[in-house]
């Protein structure tokens, strides 16, 4: 089973947030999904995010992948940096 780490959309018709959620590739977008690991909400000012960064960095450690999207998220929160980090760390 391939995991990937994806944004959810959720809210009414152009007042749209998403969920930060672990998902199977094959499940649809809104669908069925693993565990809820953070939110995104692109409608306030600035842009609202929250990540669970030790629920993602244990899914990284097992294999998930993040989308495009989620990649970014995870940029922007500083989530991707720490698990380079801690990859480095080990691997020496």
């Amino acid at each position: 089973m391939s995991v990937k780490i994806r944004l959810m959309r959720r809210g009414a018709k152009g007042q749209p947030f998403y969920r930060l959620v672990i998902a199977d590739v094959r499940s649809p977008r809104s669908g069925k999904y693993i565990e809820a690991v953070g939110f995104y909400n692109p409608r306030t000012e600035p842009s609202t995010m929250k990540v669970d960064e030790e629920k993602v960095i244990a899914w990284l450690r097992k294999g998930a992948r993040p989308s495009n999207a989620a990649r970014v998220i995870l940029q922007k929160t500083g989530v991707l940096q720490r698990w380079e980090e801690t990859r480095a760390r080990v691997a020496r």
